[in-house]
């Protein structure tokens, strides 16, 4: 037992001067090119100062709590003499090494209180960050200040907005909630960003396969448009019927979330026929992929994608969403389950986020649970059936009739796998 205090805090002690050790390394690497005394701090100084915040930490628990604000409140006196010196000396304004030490000293102090393991998690995503300093860099170069302020406003107003939203149901069958549904909006607007910004990061030079994953979070339906034209200008190269392929897998992955974010319930009877679909799409692709020359080249054009994150875009799927909200309501009313299946139809034809949404909240409530994933199934179908009818029309029927074919036999595995499960 007389063992034990002193090897704990011997562990306490090693996980400061690890977390010190480690950002230090980092911060030397990094300005390695520097002279020896140009530095305002390297590997020997963040490691004391990450043994400093462990031994604070743990002598403060013997005097008093105060010992740890009286050690950073030092730490940053210090800092700020050392960034004055280096400011009047070489010019150079950063702050990112002097916040990096006072950070090194809480994180030290953090682990030797007894939390060794999320502060040396924090630890290696402050590591990641300093050393991604040019590709956060080079991301933000590719961001327009259009993009930039239409997202903050959006972020703004969802933010201001979604708190004073009544969260009740109004109209007939009451199926219109303001509150969900702007949360809806808010949570595509989310997803959709992610696959923006991938494809102003990757643009063309990442190739067509990249940019058609990241537009699919946008968009899968404008990704088909945008290859389709492509297609149409350069014959016989299956590498555009390829990223409607992976586009339209990637689709089920975006339902997936959605379902799963709604009514998580629903994916014990959702996820193997939609899992199914996206591994029949992926082999369609590998096939696809398989046959394509060497002597084909990507598009010199970016694949086409809106921001959307913008205001006009957000309140046209929540208007969108309302509309099929009531109209799942009222079919269910007036035609029972046939209703929901002819709706998902229909509405597959234009978009599946708004039905998948609508029949997982529908099913939390009244409508069956085998109605609302058959509803769900039947409009992914159908979306993708009408993504490979606008490639083939578009890029030229006569080259391109194979894929819509391609695309409903890679379909046919999970909807056998849907009438097993319902």
């Amino acid at each position: 037992m007389g063992l034990e205090a002193p090897y704990d805090l011997v562990l306490k002690l090693l996980a400061s001067l690890a977390i010190g050790l480690l950002i230090g390394t980092e911060r030397g690497w990094s300005d390695r090119e520097e002279n020896e005394g140009e530095r305002i701090a390297g590997i020997r100084t963040f490691s004391l100062i990450g043994l400093l915040g462990g031994v604070t930490a743990l002598v403060s628990q013997q005097i008093t709590p105060w010992l740890i604000v009286a050690g950073l409140l030092g730490v940053c006196a210090l800092i700020i003499a050392a960034h004055i010196l280096e400011v009047l000396s070489n010019r150079d304004v950063g702050t990112t090494t002097a916040f990096t030490m006072m950070l090194t000293f809480v994180l030290s102090s953090w682990a030797a209180l007894g939390h060794p393991i999320p502060a040396m998690g924090v630890a290696v995503v402050v590591i990641s960050l300093l050393g991604i300093k040019p590709v956060l860099h080079s991301w933000l170069k590719n961001i327009t200040p259009k993009d930039f302020f239409s997202g903050i406003k959006l972020l703004v107003i969802s933010l201001v907005l979604l708190p004073l939203l009544p969260n009740r149901g109004y109209g007939p069958w009451e199926a219109l909630n303001p509150y969900w549904t702007w949360w809806m909006v808010v949570l595509i607007s989310g997803i959709s960003f992610v696959g923006y910004v991938v494809i102003q990061i990757a643009g063309e030079k990442k190739g067509v396969m990249v940019t058609a994953i990241g537009g699919a979070l946008v968009s899968s339906t404008a990704v088909t448009f945008s290859l389709a034209r492509f297609a149409r200008n350069q014959k016989h190269n299956a590498l555009f019927s390829a990223g409607v392929l992976l586009a339209a897998a990637i689709m089920f992955i975006r339902v997936i979330v959605e379902v799963l974010v709604v009514n998580p319930e629903l994916l014990g009877a959702l996820w193997i026929p939609l899992t199914t679909m996206f591994a029949g799409l992926v082999f369609a692709l590998l096939f696809v992929w398989r046959g394509k020359e060497k002597k084909q080249d990507a598009p010199h054009q970016p694949i086409a994608v809106k921001n959307p994150l913008q205001l006009g875009m957000a309140v046209q799927f929540g208007l969108l969403l309302a509309a099929v909200l009531l109209l799942a309501e009222a079919m269910k009313a007036w035609f029972g389950s046939y209703g929901i299946y002819v709706l998902s139809v229909v509405s597959g034809l234009l978009d599946v986020d708004a039905i998948a949404l609508s029949l997982s909240r529908s099913a939390r409530q009244d409508l069956a649970p085998e109605v609302a994933v058959l509803g769900i199934i039947l409009a992914c179908l159908t979306n993708t059936l009408v993504k490979g009818m606008i490639f083939a029309f578009i890029a030229g029927f006569k080259d391109h009739f194979k894929l819509p074919l391609l695309m409903m036999a890679a379909m046919v595995p999970g909807c056998l796998a849907a009438l097993v499960l319902l």
